[in-house]
């Protein structure tokens, strides 16, 4: 099933299941939950991320080819790091270029999600994707002069600004994706297409992912983990790809669809309250 979390003409927030012909059916109840499919169509005015993260985990260096051009060696464990919740984007909307710590090395890396259905913890790998709940589209929007230069070797600063972590468009539930490592992703910038790679390069795998997190460590419904990027990152080509205001950034995945952000400048309030 495709689902999508949507605002409607009232601005009430509801969940509705896509049909083949594009219309959306309303949903009793969240995907957390028992849910239900109803006849009434639902009234979408604006598509939303499909998930609320109760925590987002990201992993770096995860494609072999994108270690090969970052000039990293393989690591011997998943590179761990985190994302607040604020950082969330609904498709659509923009990704805001930081105005107060201004950077002018924000980079695009499209990423394959995961979303957990059921809380776990210490989750053998044979048994890892029993707790997923779906998978969506996800773009790992990072500063890299704040990631890399600014921050001491810590990366939560440069990948953590407001829309940092444009999500879906929609939740594709996990019996459709029985195979989440054989799934070709793509970022377009602007129509041309700088990522083109396939889940199966990475290095840890999405079983691999979830074991490693959840090892003596609670993991809620609704944390999402970001599987790391493929090769093609701005940062990486010569010479860099940055992102700019007017841009439009277009995560693409097999069996999931296509999650597109325009980019622009952060609107920097004249006081904050």
């Amino acid at each position: 099933m495709k689902i999508i979390r949507y605002a409607d003409s009232r601005n009430h927030v509801g969940y509705a299941a896509l049909q083949a012909d594009g219309s959306a059916r309303k949903i009793a109840g969240n995907p957390f939950q028992r849910l239900q499919v109803q006849s009434q169509a639902a009234d979408v005015r604006r598509t939303l991320a499909p998930v609320e993260p109760s925590m987002i985990w990201g992993i770096g260096i995860n494609y072999r080819r994108h270690a090969e051009e970052s000039k990293t060696k393989i690591p011997d464990y998943p590179i761990v790091f985190a994302k607040g919740p604020n950082a969330v984007q609904h498709p659509g909307e923009p990704i805001w270029l930081p105005g107060v710590l201004p950077s002018a090395q924000v980079d695009y890396e499209g990423e394959l999600a995961v979303v957990i259905g059921r809380t776990c913890k210490n989750v053998p790998r044979e048994r890892a994707l029993d707790c997923v709940l779906g998978y969506t589209c996800a773009n790992d929007i990072s500063a890299r002069d704040w990631q890399i230069a600014k921050c001491g070797g810590q990366w939560c600063r440069g990948k953590t600004f407001d829309s940092f972590a444009p999500l879906g468009p929609c939740l594709v539930t996990a019996d459709e994706i029985p195979h989440p490592n054989r799934l070709r992703i793509r970022t377009e910038v602007n129509g041309e297409v700088l990522q083109d790679g396939d889940t199966d390069d990475m290095i840890f795998d999405v079983p691999a992912l979830i074991a490693f997190l959840s090892a003596s460590t609670t993991l809620a419904p609704g944390t999402v983990i970001l599987t790391g990027t493929p090769h093609g990152v701005g940062m990486a080509r010569t010479p860099p790809r940055w992102l700019r205001p007017g841009d439009s950034v277009t995560v693409d995945i097999e069996g999931i669809g296509r999650l597109t952000n325009p980019v622009s400048s952060e609107h920097i309030p004249a006081c904050a309250p």
